[in-house]
């Protein structure tokens, strides 16, 4: 799998649901979310401003997706809600890593490239480190309409973060052609 297959796997309506271990407080916590996400063609007006942004060649992206979720946190019950634009850009010499960039949601932050990699057995790994924090993040699909998450956030201060994400496709399915790809090398 490559990575544009992976964005067109991941494209539908899909409801999330996370338990999170905040390892400093020893505590948990669950929410759930619903997510759409939305393959977009590389000339999107937003990808192009995502481009410009980093100062990359819009000619150099692969693929891009918008992802927009709503969703609560069980603790506090507070509606979480917003959308991100994510654009890969392949490493010449080995497509299948690259640079991920990310749309900044808060000016006053620089943008930071994470980076991706295609796994042998087809998950993908984002890895996102900036002045304060770093983030990776594996995912991979069980079968065509569970997708699954891990994720360790650690913050330079110690503070670290670890979630396990099950996402399971609402209605629709991914391309069938695409679906069965998905589905032999699941269960090779």
């Amino acid at each position: 799998m490559n990575i544009e297959e992976f964005f067109q796997l991941s494209a539908g309506k899909w409801f999330s649901h996370r338990t999170s271990q905040h390892l400093a407080f020893n505590q948990s916590e669950n929410g759930k979310s619903d997510i759409i996400i939305e393959t977009l063609a590389v000339d999107d007006p937003e990808v192009s401003k995502l481009c410009q942004q980093y100062k990359i060649n819009l000619s150099s992206g692969s693929c891009a997706a918008k992802i927009t979720w709503n969703g609560t946190i069980e603790k506090d019950q507070a509606k979480h809600s917003g959308s991100t634009v994510l654009v890969s850009i392949p490493d010449a010499d080995n497509p299948a890593q690259g640079k991920l960039l990310r749309k900044i949601v808060d000016a006053k932050k620089t943008p930071v490239a994470g980076r991706y990699k295609i796994d042998s057995d087809d998950a993908l790994t984002l890895i996102t480190e900036d002045e304060t924090m770093s983030s990776e993040e594996r995912l991979w699909f069980a079968s065509p309409n569970l997708r699954m998450r891990v994720n360790i956030l650690k913050n330079f201060g110690g503070f670290s973060i670890t979630s396990f994400t099950s996402e399971i496709r609402m209605g629709g399915s991914p391309p069938a052609a695409k679906a069965s790809e998905a589905v032999n090398s699941v269960s090779n």
